[in-house]
Parts: structure tokens; C-alpha cells; sequence
């Protein structure tokens, strides 16, 4: 056994630093770059950017401009039990290099040079903030090395007893350096977990082995293209080239997906399930002493064959698992799907609509599920002109579509205009029949694109009632909270999932601010306006908040406690709060061995729901 301690550094801890160039000559934009002296036509790169970008164009979530790095040295936590780790096996070398003949290695060192070349003709340019890693991932942004299990953490406060399974939350986690752009949300999926037994807690963090961190990893750096902090104007289109020439040639494999995993985690039919709308999900099983291993690339036993975005709806009744799979190259742009409680598969219901739309999340009712078609859009044919495909559309008229959640087709869609409205979450909707409407819940963000393209304009995020109404066709929508004085922004959180779908009076959501950090969460009551707020403490930081119901069948909707991951920057350690959520006193602060940075969504497994976990 050895002893585990905090360690801090000012630069992030690469597990494996590449070669490359150094990031020092780096600032912002590159959009207007030429690659040659003579442009070729927009119908020859349309032609090229389309058999590329199917296979590794993706838009996941959230934003940026964290803080910089203490430069005070580090402070060990008090010392933990860990385990030795253990040695992995190496990754095939059909990837490596080693396997490659002749033709393969003539081909890899010319891509490799023009790659150089690229890179280098890029640096040459400032990056735009929401693009510059030197942003992106600096402070509690920045990633860490795996952390094999530690038990028996120290803890301030009693754990409640009731509090028995696993907390697992998901986070970007670049395993190696950025040579060039590099969006927060680009990096690898690391999923952070913490065990509760018995009222003592284990910690640890592990990659998520994706096929495309397996690959980089064999090959001993980054070369699938960075979807939002890369794919920018014409040097955008040369790095899909340049990933499909490699795919050609044999050097690396796109055909088993290119995700990150890196969002969302969703507890179903046994397994545990890493999501990104990128790629189709990965399965995490939780070992028996509390550590995490990748099972698989996971496809419901060959069911699924598109993409599934990293919000798929558990219903809390029926079991079932609803979702959706968006599609930025080619129609259709969007489909439909649910999974029985077993897993089962239903076909796909194609959802009409006329442009690929960024289709981050949905919702669902006891009778219905809620798509937002909304003015963030993507445009392929605007990194010919040199801009980024994300786009929003001021032209478009924002809408939510309806439909009955067990429809073969789409021909009793009801669409209803929400104008200028841009939810990146939605937090839950029900039915309300006397008046015929649906109300759903979420954050509507200004500017709508702020995440992903640099602006002047300081984001918001206002937690609003968007009303539905299914006989007129007309909707309202309207802040929940009223008073000025209370206004916050409100972004990444939940309601009781035991309730999703049906009336809910409490959600429980991240203060995000001062933007992008989160320095506490709010308690709103969603009937009357009214804002608790929780705040983690001086220069704490955390995410999003998960509520643990007390048990399932609890009369109270707020009967249970919010977990939330928090960072000190005085300090530079992290800890794990356990807050009760009705009178928000803190119970219990579990002491963690390593940095935990800010990241993603979340979910908690119980101990009954562990027993039978699929392996």
C-alpha cells in the first residue's frame, strides 16, 4: 500500500506529452487562412468536408474563460490508503506504427509534415478565447492523471446513513497536450466517482477508453480533429482531410465511432453509460472496491447504429429510456428513440426538420416528449468562407415540437413558436390538461452561441416557464424568478428525478457565476419564484448539483440532499459537499486525494442498483 497525497502543478499533468509545437506563440482567430495561393471551388470542399465530417463532426456543451493557476506550492491532504496501480496492457500496435508496411509509413510521415505545416501556419495567428487552451484549460479547467481507488477519506461531519451506492459525474479531461484550438468541451471523458459504504467513502477517477483515446494513445498523440476548438474555416477542412487521408491509408480507424464520452452518465438496464451526442455511448462498470473500468463501446446488443446525444430521459414509471440522435451532414437531421426497461429498441421515428439543429437536449411528460428547434444551427458551408458551422441563425423562429412518446411517425407533430428563445437545458415538463398545455422548464441562455464563438456580450442564462399550448398553437414564456434582486445566472442542475415528467416544484441549479465558474447552487421553487441559495465558500468553486432523494417513496419532493464537487483555489484541494436540500445546512464534507476539476453531469448509483450491475 502507499500513501496518497495532493499534488499541485501550475501546468497541466499530462499523462503522455506530445512533441509538438509549443503553445506559446498561441493568441486567436484563424478564420480568414489560406492554405494555398489559389482557393479551390465550394463545390470541390463541400465534396471533401462531407466524406470526412460524417464521421467525426460533433457539437457537445458548455463554456469557458476559467481562472489561472495558484502559483503557491502544494499542500498534502491528510494521508489516504490507496493501492498500488497496476500496470495496463499496451494498446494493439496495428495503430502504433509497428504493424504499418511500407506505403503506410511513406503515407504517415508525409500527412504527419503537411500536419506540421498546418499547425505551424496556425499558431502563426491569434486564437479567439473560446478556442485558445491557454483559456479553455487553465485553473480547475485543466485536467489530471487517473487516480486509482482511495479508501477510507477523511470526512468533516457525519455522512447520512440513508446515503449507500456510488456518485459518478463526467468531465473534459484532455489526456494529451492541445497543439493548436481546444475547446473546453473537447476533451476525453473522465468519469470521478465516490462510494459510499456503510458511512465511509472511497475516491477515483478514471479515463473513459474511448477508440479514439485508445488509438491517440497507441500512436502517442492527439490526431482525431478537436470538433469545436479545431474545425474552424479552412484550416478546419484541411485537419478532416488530413483524418480522412489517415483513414485511408490504414493509420487510424473511424469506423467505431470518434466520441469522447465526455458529458453525460445515465444508470440503465444495469450498466452504467458515458455519453457524448458524438458517438453512441461507452459502458463504465463500478468494480467492487469502488474503481472504474471500461467495458465497451455499447450499441444495446447491435440495436443502435446512429448517435445518441448525452441527455437521454430515464422515466422515473415506466423505466423506460427515451433519446435522440442528431445528424449535422446529412438527413435526416434528427430522430427518435426509446428503449424498454430491458433494453429493448424501438424503431426510429424521423422528426422533420429543414436544417441540422443543435439538439442538445429534450424533454418528457407522462404522455409526451418536447424537442427544441432552436436558432443555433450548423453550417458546414461556412468554413468554406472561412467561419465555424456553428451558427446562429437570427432568422430562424424558435420552436418546440410535441409528440405522443409511443408514435410510429412523426405526421401528429405540433410545432409552437417560442421566439428568440434558446434553452441549452431543459430542467423538466409536464401536462397541465385544464388548459391544454405543456410546461416545460429551462434555462434560455443570451447570446445563444456565446459557448461555442467569441462575443462581446456577457452570457445569461435565465431559468424561465415556457407554456405550450396545444389547442391555440401559441406559447408564452416568462422568468421564474421575479424579483431583480434575486436574479442569477442558472445553469446545469436537475429536479427529483423520481418526479421527471410530472409537476415539480423544486429544481436545484448551479449559480453560474462569475461565469463560467460555479460558486454555489439555488433551491427554486418553480410555483412562486422563491431562491435559496447555497454558496460553497470563499474562492469555492464546484458544478452541478445532484439531488439524492432520501428514498423513492418520500412524501416531501425535497427530501434528500445535493452532492456537488468543490474546489478551493486558495488552497488548491477539492472536496465532495453533502448539503441537505430542505434546510440547506451542510452535513458532511468528504476530503478528496487529488484536484477534481470543474466538469459536466452526473448521476448516483445505490447499492441495491450496484448488486446487479451488468459486467
Amino acid at each position: 500500500m502507499t500513501n496518497a497525497t495532493t499534488t499541485t502543478t501550475t501546468n497541466p499533468p499530462w499523462v503522455n506529452k506530445p512533441k509538438l509545437s509549443s503553445l506559446r506563440r498561441m493568441g486567436c482567430s484563424w478564420n480568414h487562412l489560406s492554405l494555398s495561393p489559389q482557393k479551390p471551388s465550394s463545390q470541390e470542399l463541400r465534396l471533401k468536408i462531407n466524406c470526412s465530417a460524417q464521421s467525426v463532426l460533433h457539437f457537445p456543451k458548455q463554456s469557458s474563460a476559467p481562472p489561472t493557476v495558484p502559483t503557491s506550492n502544494s499542500t498534502a491532504i491528510t494521508t489516504i490508503s490507496c493501492p498500488k496501480e497496476e500496470a495496463k496492457p499496451k494498446a494493439d500496435s496495428c495503430f502504433s506504427g509497428g504493424g504499418w508496411n511500407l506505403l503506410q509509413r511513406v503515407a504517415a510521415a508525409a500527412l504527419d509534415a503537411v500536419e506540421g505545416k498546418l499547425t505551424e501556419h496556425e499558431l502563426e495567428h491569434p486564437l479567439p478565447r473560446t478556442a485558445d487552451p491557454r483559456v479553455q484549460i487553465a485553473g480547475n479547467f485543466a485536467p489530471v492523471p487517473e487516480q486509482p481507488v482511495c479508501h477510507a477519506l477523511p470526512v468533516a461531519g457525519k455522512i447520512p446513513e440513508c446515503i449507500n451506492g456510488v456518485y459518478v459525474r463526467n468531465g473534459a479531461n484532455p489526456h494529451f497536450e492541445p497543439v493548436a484550438g481546444h475547446h473546453f468541451f473537447d476533451g476525453d471523458g473522465m468519469v470521478h466517482a465516490v462510494q459510499f459504504k456503510n458511512g465511509a467513502a472511497s475516491y477515483a477517477c478514471r479515463f473513459t477508453e474511448t477508440q479514439r483515446l485508445v488509438q491517440e494513445k497507441a500512436l502517442g498523440r492527439p490526431v482525431f480533429p478537436k470538433a469545436i476548438g479545431e474545425l474552424h474555416g479552412h484550416s478546419g477542412i484541411a485537419r478532416l482531410m488530413l483524418f480522412y487521408a489517415r483513414g485511408i491509408f490504414g493509420l487510424l480507424d473511424h469506423s467505431n465511432g470518434t466520441g469522447v464520452a465526455n458529458a453525460g452518465l445515465v444508470y440503465f438496464n444495469n450498466r452504467l453509460l458515458a455519453m457524448s451526442e458524438d458517438d453512441i455511448p461507452y459502458h463504465v462498470s463500478v468494480t467492487p472496491s469502488g474503481d472504474l473500468k471500461t467495458v465497451e463501446r455499447y450499441d444495446f446488443d447491435g440495436q443502435l447504429k446512429s448517435t445518441m446525444i448525452a441527455h437521454p430521459k430515464l422515466d422515473p414509471v415506466s423505466g423506460e429510456l427515451f433519446a435522440l440522435s442528431y445528424d449535422v451532414i446529412q438527413k435526416p437531421y434528427l430522430k427518435y428513440f426509446r428503449f424498454s426497461k430491458t433494453g429493448k429498441k424501438s424503431p426510429d421515428v424521423e422528426i422533420p426538420v429543414p436544417d441540422p439543429t443543435m439538439m442538445h437536449d429534450f424533454a418528457i411528460t407522462e404522455r409526451f416528449f418536447i424537442v427544441p428547434d432552436q436558432q443555433v444551427v450548423f453550417k458546414i458551408s461556412e468554413m468554406i468562407r472561412g467561419g465555424s458551422p456553428v451558427v446562429y441563425d437570427k432568422n430562424k423562429v424558435s420552436r418546440f415540437g410535441v409528440l405522443n412518446k409511443y408514435a410510429k411517425d412523426a405526421s401528429e407533430m405540433k410545432w409552437v413558436e417560442v421566439p428568440d428563445c434558446f434553452c441549452f437545458h431543459l430542467w423538466n415538463a409536464w401536462e397541465e390538461p385544464e388548459t391544454d398545455e405543456i410546461v416545460v422548464i429551462g434555462s434560455c441562455m443570451t447570446p445563444p452561441d456565446s459557448i461555442f464563438n467569441e462575443c462581446d456580450e456577457g452570457l445569461k442564462s435565465v431559468l424561465s416557464e415556457i407554456r405550450l399550448n396545444l389547442k391555440t398553437g401559441k406559447s408564452t414564456r416568462k422568468p421564474i424568478i421575479q424579483n431583480p434582486s434575486e436574479e442569477v445566472n442558472l445553469e446545469a442542475g436537475m429536479v427529483n428525478r423520481n418526479k421527471l415528467g410530472r409537476k415539480t416544484r423544486y429544481a436545484y441549479l448551479a449559480i453560474a457565476e462569475p461565469w463560467p465558474k460555479v460558486s454555489g447552487f439555488a433551491k427554486v421553487d418553480l410555483f412562486t419564484g422563491e431562491v435559496k441559495k447555497f454558496i460553497y465558500g470563499d474562492e469555492k468553486y464546484g458544478g452541478e448539483p445532484l439531488f439524492l432523494p432520501r428514498n423513492s417513496d418520500s412524501d416531501a419532493e425535497d427530501d434528500g440532499y445535493i452532492l456537488a464537487f468543490v474546489h478551493d483555489e486558495k488552497t488548491w484541494k477539492s472536496e465532495l459537499q453533502i448539503v441537505n436540500s430542505q434546510t440547506l445546512h451542510l452535513e458532511a464534507t468528504v476530503k478528496l486525494p487529488s484536484r477534481v476539476p470543474y466538469g459536466f453531469h452526473g448521476t448516483f448509483i445505490t447499492a441495491t442498483d450496484l448488486s446487479t450491475q451488468a459486467v
